[in-house]
C-alpha cells in the first residue's frame, strides 16, 4: 500500500511549492527527491509510477513542482537553471526537517541535470541517478527552435513545449550557458547512475556518454531499451525504479528496528495522527482521515480492530475445515463498526447511552451442504478475537 501525503514548502525565491510525500508502510530504508523533467510536473505519469515504486522497495520519495510549475506558487518566466537547483536544496532541507534526510536525489532530464548540480549543495545525498539527463544544461536551449533568436534580441519570447505556451526570457538561455556542468559532475563525489534510451529523440545517447565520461567512480550505466524520453511504458518505469532501488542499497543505511518477541506489538506516534505499528518483523501504518485532523494513509483503530476479528474468524473457520476435511475454497469476513443506542437493544445488558455494534458477514464459498455451514457459522463464533471481546478484559496501563 502506498501512502501520499500532500505536503507544501518554500522554495529560495519565497514561493510555497507543492509536494507529495511517498511513504512505505513499513521499513524505511532511505529517503529520495525526484525532480522532474522542463516544463513537466511532479504529476508525470512516469514520475508516479517510479515513486510508488520506490517505496514497494522501502524507499521514500518526495516529488514537487519547481516554481512556476504544477500547483507551485511563482511565475515560470522569473525561474532559470540555477532557481531550480535551489529548488531542489530547499527541498532537501524541507524533507530533512519533516520526514528524514535525503540519501538519493533522482532527475528526470533537465531534473537530471538539475541533481547533479545540487548534489554538491546537500551533504546527506550519497547517490545520484539521471534518467535522459542532457550533459549540459544549455542542451534545452534547442527545444525552443527559432524563438531562440527572439528571445536573445527581444530579451524574452513566447514558447511553446509540448502544447503549452510559457514566456522564456533571455536571463534563462544566459543562466543555462553560465553551469560549467563537466566539472560539476567530475567533482560530484557521489555513486552516480545514468539511465538512457538509445531511442530517446530529445535528449540523445550522447548525452550518457559524456555524463559517464565525466563521472569519477563508482558510477553505473543502464541502457532504456526501446525507451521514449518520458518513459510513457509503465513496465519502463516500474524497471527504473526496481534497478534505482537494487543500486541505492550499498548507500542507504535503512532504519534499524530490533524483531519483537511474539505477542508484542509496538504503536509509535509519527506525523499529526499517523501511527507506526510494530508487530514481530512486521511494520503497517494507522492513521484517521483527513476530515477528522488526520492524513489518511492508513487504516483508523476501528479498521485494524475489524481486523482483528475478521483475519481470525476466516482462519478459525479455514482450519476448521481443513481438518474435517470439508471443501471450503474460501472465506470472505465483511465487517462494519457503528453505535447504537443501548434502548434500541433488546437483548443488551446496557439500558443506558450507547453500545457499540459490529456486523459481521461471512462469505463461504465451496461444495458445502446446508449442515456445514451452519456448522461453520457456530465455529465463527468461537474464533480467538471474537471471545476475547466477548469476555471480560483488564487493560492494565503504567508509564515507562
Amino acid at each position: 500500500m502506498t501512502n501520499e501525503i500532500d505536503v507544501s514548502f518554500t522554495g529560495t525565491d519565497g514561493d510555497t511549492l507543492a509536494g507529495v510525500i511517498h511513504r512505505p508502510p513499513g521499513p524505511l530504508r532511505g529517503w529520495a527527491i525526484f525532480a522532474h523533467c522542463f516544463t513537466c510536473s511532479k504529476d508525470l505519469r512516469a514520475v508516479r509510477q517510479i515513486s510508488r515504486a520506490l517505496t514497494r522497495h522501502e524507499i521514500g520519495v518526495l516529488r514537487f513542482d519547481f516554481t512556476g510549475l504544477g500547483e507551485s506558487g511563482g511565475e515560470f518566466a522569473d525561474t532559470t537553471f540555477s532557481s531550480n537547483v535551489d529548488d531542489l536544496v530547499s527541498a532537501a532541507a524541507f524533507l530533512e526537517r519533516e520526514y528524514g534526510a535525503p540519501s538519493i536525489l533522482i532527475g528526470h532530464s533537465l531534473g537530471g541535470a538539475a541533481v547533479l548540480a545540487a548534489a554538491g549543495r546537500c551533504p546527506t545525498v550519497k547517490a545520484v541517478a539521471t534518467i535522459g539527463a542532457p550533459a549540459d544544461p544549455a542542451h534545452v536551449r534547442h527545444l525552443f527552435g527559432a524563438c531562440a533568436a527572439d528571445i536573445e534580441t527581444k530579451g524574452q519570447a513566447e514558447v511553446k513545449l509540448a502544447g503549452r505556451s510559457f514566456i522564456v526570457r533571455k536571463r534563462f538561455l544566459d543562466d543555462l550557458e553560465s553551469h560549467e556542468s563537466e566539472e560539476a559532475i567530475a567533482a560530484l563525489d557521489r555513486a552516480l547512475l545514468v539511465f538512457h534510451s538509445p531511442q530517446d529523440n530529445t535528449v540523445g545517447i550522447e548525452n550518457a556518454r559524456k555524463i559517464y565520461q565525466a563521472a569519477r567512480h563508482p558510477k553505473s550505466f543502464v541502457s532504456l531499451d526501446g525507451a521514449d524520453h518520458l518513459l510513457t511504458r509503465a513496465r519502463d518505469a516500474r524497471y527504473v525504479a526496481d534497478v534505482v532501488a537494487a543500486w541505492a542499497t550499498r548507500y542507504v543505511e535503512g532504519e534499524q528496528v530490533p524483531e519483537l518477541e511474539e505477542g508484542t506489538v509496538v504503536v509509535e506516534g509519527r506525523r499529526g495522527l499517523q501511527q507506526r505499528v510494530r508487530a514481530g518483523k512486521h511494520s503497517i501504518l494507522a492513521d484517521e482521515p483527513t476530515r477528522l485532523g488526520g492524513t489518511d494513509t492508513g487504516p483508523t483503530p476501528y479498521d485494524l480492530l475489524l481486523a482483528a476479528l475478521g483475519t481470525c474468524t476466516s482462519m478459525t473457520l479455514r482450519m476448521y475445515a481443513e481438518r474435517k476435511k470439508w471443501p471450503l475454497e474460501q472465506v470472505e469476513v465483511t465487517l462494519h463498526h457503528r453505535r447504537v443506542h443501548a434502548k434500541d437493544c433488546a437483548d443488551c445488558e446496557s439500558k443506558d447511552g450507547h453500545v457499540d455494534w459490529i456486523d459481521r458477514t461471512i462469505t463461504l464459498h465451496g461444495e458445502l451442504d446446508a449442515d456445514q455451514r451452519a456448522r461453520l457459522l457456530e465455529i465463527a463464533n468461537k474464533c480467538p478475537v471474537h471471545r476475547t471481546l466477548h469476555n471480560e478484559l483488564r487493560i492494565e496501563t503504567v508509564l515507562a
